[in-house]
């Protein structure tokens, strides 16, 4: 991965760097963390005085100054702790919701709420989803009235990642009775306000270690300096933060089915049945050179659009690509994997059953499948 001409000197450093703090802080707690179903908010503060967290964000802000690869490069290396609930709890804050903080954002919520988020101080949530609005973000219904100088918000958000832990979220809100895409606000609401509350920490299928929220917002009054960007277009803010979000979601695919290629190349050659390592029989040698391929053409394609990224452009077409390809290419890795492991995959002492369970996530968050179908063939055919 690091050879790849895109990534310099420096670059490999980091990925040094980031890639013995894993192995040695993150990875030996993966199992407990798993079996928890939590890991320890301390994650965020140690990787914020490493400055982990804000590698491609500006010095001012108590970033490291590098550019957007270095991310990149941070999200690939975060799956090495073999616990994808982990690295997606990191990546909503490093890759959703600081983006926003640093593009959108006031001065004033650049010091209160990005500075002390990049030093893993505060830990953020990105509040879209609801009940009846996912991908179709024109469709929710969570409110801000004015107030004077405040704003009252009503509401409730589902699937909230960092949700239960956050001490703050980024909230996408219209004014009551707008529709569609007209009228939406976004406000970094804080955990400490009267009305927020966590109704319940969800239990979901994978990704067990990172905490997935409900939450719900009653008659809340936060003021009108907490707004996050301009006032009525949210939705525009929100569709070019999900541009990093789902790259971000693309890179850790490719990177988890690369480990999980890893493992299995390892099991193959060491399972022995009808006299010899499994790994000799043609049908398993040539699935695995068709997935190996597989993989690396996702990684290729997301270094391209990773590349125009860095270079200031969003290619929503592209980058739909990338996130639609490594999902698939992911979630089609780990299945095989677990067959290839037998019964053995299917026991939780393995850690193939987790990557076969975290990987499915890929094909639905920062985008469904088909919605990424959409975006493309929109592009495709005017």
């Amino acid at each position: 991965m690091s050879e790849h001409p895109i990534f310099n000197d420096e670059h490999r450093a980091i990925r040094k760097t980031i890639g013995e703090f894993v192995l040695k802080e993150l990875t030996p707690f993966a199992e407990e963390w798993e079996e928890a179903q939590d890991f320890p908010s301390s994650v965020f503060k140690r990787m914020g005085e490493l400055g982990f967290l804000g590698l491609h964000y500006p010095e001012e802000y108590g970033g490291q100054g590098g550019d957007y690869l270095c991310g990149v490069i941070l999200a690939e290396e975060m799956m090495r702790c073999l616990s994808g609930g982990v690295a997606l709890g990191v990546g909503v804050q490093t890759d959703m919701v600081c983006p926003l903080l640093h593009k959108v954002g006031s001065e004033s919520i650049k010091e209160r709420f990005l500075k002390p988020a990049l030093q893993g101080e505060k830990i953020g949530c990105l509040g879209i989803t609801e009940p009846d609005a996912g991908s179709d973000v024109a469709s929710i219904r969570t409110t801000a009235r004015r107030d004077g100088n405040d704003f009252i918000i009503n509401g409730q958000k589902i699937f909230i990642t960092n949700g239960v832990r956050a001490n703050f979220a980024i909230l996408v809100t219209r004014e009551p009775g707008s529709t569609g895409s007209k009228g939406i606000t976004l406000f970094v609401a804080e955990k400490n306000s009267p009305g927020y509350s966590v109704s319940r920490k969800l239990d979901k299928v994978g990704m067990v270690a990172s905490d997935t929220a409900e939450l719900a917002f009653m008659d809340m009054r936060i003021p009108a300096e907490n707004m996050l960007g301009e006032e009525g277009q949210g939705f525009y803010h929100i569709m070019w933060e999900l541009q990093p979000e789902r790259l971000f979601g693309a890179v850790s695919a490719v990177a988890g089915a690369q480990i999980t290629m890893d493992m299995t190349l390892k099991y193959v050659s060491e399972r022995t049945q009808f006299g010899r390592p499994i790994g000799k029989f043609q049908t398993i040698r040539h699935r695995l050179a068709e997935l190996a391929t597989e993989i690396e053409a996702a990684r290729q394609l997301n270094y391209y659009v990773a590349g125009l990224i860095n270079a200031g452009k969003f290619p929503a077409k592209e980058i739909s690509m990338a996130k639609l390809f490594a999902a698939r290419v992911s979630c089609k890795m780990a299945d095989e994997a677990l067959q290839f492991y037998g019964g053995y995959g299917y026991m939780m002492e393995y850690p193939i059953q987790r990557f076969w369970r975290d990987s499915r996530l890929t094909r639905i968050g920062g985008g469904t499948d088909e919605v990424m179908l959409e975006i493309i063939s929109r592009q495709l055919v005017q």
